[in-house]
C-alpha cells in the first residue's frame, strides 16, 4: 500500500500486517485521508464504528456488518471491487491473523484511532433463528425472512418471468427473461412432461415452472411454497392467465403433500434449504409421491466436495440470506436420492450459467437502486446487492456450483420409461 497519514494511514498499515501483504484496493476513510494505488477500486470507510466491528469480529461476519450498516462501501464498480477482495480470500487471507503481533498492532491502532469501545449492535436485517433446526416451524421461518421481502422488489431484481434460479443462456445476445423461459422449458422436457400428466413442483416460488408447464404441456400442476407472498403472487399470476383450472398453488411444506402419486416432481432451487440431515427424509418423502416410472429433476446448488461447511458463526449468508440453507456435495445429493429408490440417469453442471444469471440480477438492482431502497431499507439492498455479486463470483471461480440431476422412480420390474438415448428426451 501506498504511504498516507491520517487515518487511512494506519489502516493501510494494519491490513498489511494482518495480511502480510499489500491490499490491491484503494481506501478512504472518515477524515479524509486516503491510501492504495490509485487506480484500483475505492473502499470507502465512513464511520470509525466499522473498525470496532472488526475489532470484535475479524472475520466475513465483521465486514458485512459493516457493510449492511452503511458504515463501509465500494465506490465504483461494484463486482470489480468485490473481485479485488475475493483474491484476499483465494489466497487464504480473507480472515485477519490475528497472531500475538498482529493483536499489538491492532490493540494500539484501535486506541490511537479511537475505536475501542462494546461490540456495536448487529444491523436490523441480521436474523438468528430459535427453535429445532429444519422443524417445520423454523424452516417456514427461514423461507419468511428470504422471501417475504416484497414481490415488488423482487421484480426489479428477478425481472418479468420472476424465477429466482439459474437461467440457462443458449447465445451471447440472449436476454435474462429469455434464458429464464429456456430454463424452465429445459426442465419440462428433461420430465418429458405431457398433455394431462400431473406434476408437483416443490419450492413453486412465483409459478413460473408450473404455468409455463401447463400453458405449453397442457399438464396439472401442483406447486407449493412456504412463503405466502409468493403463494399469493403466484395465484394471481395462474388467475390473469387463464389457468386456474391447471393450476393449483398452496402454502404448503413438502413434508405435507399427501395426494400423490404425481407423474413428475420437479425441485428448482429448493433442496438447499433442506438440510444435510433432512434430505434422506426429502428424497423420500418425494420418492413416494411419484408413480413408478416417474421422473423427478432436481436443480439445487452444491458445494465442492473438498470444500467445508459454511461456519454459521460467522457466515454472512447465514446471518443475512439464507438462514439454515446447507450446500452439499452434487455426489451426496445423488447418494441421497438412490438411497430412497430412485435411479439417478442425468446429471448436467450449470456452474457458468448462474455467474451470468446473478451479474444480470445485480445490474437489474443497480438500475433500480432507490426504488429496491423504498421497496425495503438501504440495508436489505445491501444485503442483496453484496450476495448476488459475491455470489456470481463464486461460481465464476467453481466455489460452488449448480446442478439438475434427473431421476427415475424404477417399476417394480426395474423399468425407468426412459427413451433409450439423452437427445430423445431432450427433443
Amino acid at each position: 500500500m501506498g504511504s498516507a497519514g491520517g487515518v487511512a494511514g494506519a489502516v493501510g498499515k494494519l491490513l498489511h500486517t494482518a495480511l502480510g501483504q499489500n491490499v490491491p484496493i484503494r481506501i478512504r476513510c472518515w477524515d479524509g485521508t486516503e491510501t492504495g494505488p490509485p487506480d484500483a477500486p475505492l473502499l470507502h470507510v465512513k464511520h470509525r464504528r466499522a473498525l470496532r466491528r472488526l475489532l470484535w469480529e475479524p472475520n466475513e461476519l465483521g465486514v458485512s456488518r459493516a457493510y449492511v450498516a452503511g458504515e463501509i462501501d465500494l465506490e465504483g464498480p461494484f463486482v470489480e471491487g468485490l473481485e479485488r477482495l475475493d483474491d484476499l480470500e483465494h489466497q487464504g487471507s480473507f480472515d485477519l491473523d490475528l497472531n500475538w503481533p498482529v493483536r499489538r498492532e491492532l490493540a494500539r491502532t484501535a486506541l490511537k484511532l479511537g475505536v475501542v469501545g462494546f461490540p456495536p449492535k448487529p444491523p436490523p436485517e441480521e436474523i438468528r433463528l430459535g427453535g429445532r433446526m429444519h422443524s417445520r416451524k423454523r424452516d417456514a421461518a427461514a423461507i419468511s425472512h428470504h422471501y417475504d421481502v416484497g414481490n415488488d422488489f423482487y421484480s426489479l431484481v428477478l425481472g418479468p418471468t420472476m424465477t429466482y434460479s439459474c437461467a440457462v443462456w443458449a447465445e451471447p445476445e440472449t436476454t435474462l427473461e429469455q434464458a429464464q423461459i429456456a430454463k424452465v422449458d429445459l426442465v419440462a422436457r428433461k420430465l418429458g412432461l405431457r398433455e394431462g400428466m400431473r406434476v408437483l413442483d416443490v419450492g413453486c416460488g412465483w409459478g413460473t415452472f408450473v404455468l409455463h408447464a401447463a400453458k405449453e404441456y397442457g399438464v396439472h400442476a401442483v406447486g407449493v411454497t412456504l412463503s405466502q407472498a409468493q403463494a399469493d403472487f403466484a395465484r394471481k399470476r395462474v388467475a390473469e392467465e387463464g389457468l386456474s383450472d391447471l393450476v393449483e398453488i398452496r402454502v404448503q411444506d413438502y413434508r405435507e403433500v399427501s395426494d400423490g402419486p404425481f407423474d413428475a416432481i420437479s425441485s428448482i432451487g429448493m433442496a438447499e434449504h433442506v438440510g444435510a440431515s433432512m434430505l434422506p427424509v426429502y428424497a423420500k418423502s418425494l420418492f413416494g409421491l411419484l408413480r413408478p416410472e416417474g421422473r423427478l429433476l432436481n436443480h439445487a446448488i452444491s458445494r465442492h466436495p473438498s470444500a467445508p461447511a459454511r461456519d454459521q458463526r460467522t457466515s454472512f449468508i447465514d446471518r443475512y440470506v439464507f438462514p439454515d440453507g446447507e450446500l452439499e456435495p452434487v455426489s451426496v445429493m445423488a447418494g441421497a436420492l438412490e438411497d430412497a429408490g430412485f435411479e439417478v440417469r442425468d446429471v448436467e453442471a450449470l456452474r457458468e450459467h448462474y455467474g451470468r444469471t446473478l451479474r444480470a440480477w445485480v445490474a437489474n438492482l443497480e438500475a433500480n437502486w432507490d426504488e429496491a431502497v423504498r421497496l425495503s431499507s438501504p440495508g436489505r439492498a445491501r444485503v442483496w446487492r453484496l450476495y448476488m455479486a459475491a455470489s456470481a463470483l463464486s461460481f465464476e471461480r467453481g466455489a460452488i456450483g449448480v446442478n439438475q440431476i434427473l431421476a427415475v422412480k424404477p417399476s417394480a420390474r426395474g423399468g425407468s420409461g426412459m427413451p433409450p438415448v439423452r437427445t430423445a428426451w431432450l427433443s
